[in-house]
C-alpha cells in the first residue's frame, strides 16, 4: 500500500533474544508457541489453521482483552483476523510471511510481507522484523509499539 508520497510503507524493529537462532526458529512454526508470544500486549491469539512449510498457509485471530481499547481492530471492533502465507522458511535464519488482514475497510486491505531474520550474537540471537507494504490504515505508532511488544514477548518466552 503506498502512503501519501506513493511509497510503500516499511516498519521495523529488532532485539536481542537470549536464545538460540535454532530455538527462535522452532517458536514460529510450533503454533501453541507462536500464539503464546506473538500477540502484542493487551492481546490473545488464536489459530485456526497452521502449515508451517513454505506455501503452507495459517489463519489467525488477535483478540483485544479489555473491551476498552483506544485502538479499533481491523476485522471487528475488538479483533484481527489475518490469513498468512509462508512465503520462505530458512532454518535458524529467516522467515517470510504474506499476510492480509480480514477487513471490509480498504485502509487495511492488501499483502503485508513480514520478514524475521534471526542473526546469531555472543548473548543470543539479534531477531529483526521488517514489514512492507503496511496498509495504511494502520497507524505507524501503534505498528511499532506492537512489533516490539511481540519481541518482548518472545524474550519473555525464553526467560
Amino acid at each position: 500500500m503506498k502512503n501519501e508520497s506513493g511509497k510503500r510503507r516499511i516498519d521495523s524493529a529488532s532485539k536481542l533474544i537470549k536464545a538460540s537462532p535454532r530455538a527462535i526458529y522452532e517458536a514460529f512454526l510450533d503454533p501453541e508457541a507462536l500464539v503464546s508470544w506473538l500477540p502484542p500486549e493487551g492481546m490473545n491469539g488464536h489459530i485456526y489453521e497452521f502449515d508451517a512449510r513454505e506455501g503452507g498457509a495459517y489463519r489467525m485471530s488477535l483478540t483485544y482483552v479489555e473491551t476498552e481499547h483506544s485502538t479499533l481492530g481491523k476485522t471487528s471492533e475488538h479483533a484481527d483476523v489475518v490469513q498468512g502465507r509462508f512465503l520462505e522458511l530458512v532454518p535458524d535464519k529467516r522467515i517470510v510471511q504474506l499476510v492480509e488482514f480480514e477487513s471490509d475497510d480498504p485502509l487495511f486491505a492488501g499483502e503485508m510481507t513480514m520478514t524475521w531474520s534471526l542473526a546469531a550474537a555472543p548473548e543470543g540471537t539479534e531477531v529483526t522484523i521488517v514489514c512492507e507494504n503496511v496498509p495504511e490504515g494502520i497507524q505507524q505508532d501503534d505498528h511499532d509499539a506492537g512489533l516490539r511488544s511481540s519481541l518482548e514477548n518472545l524474550a519473555r518466552y525464553f526467560e
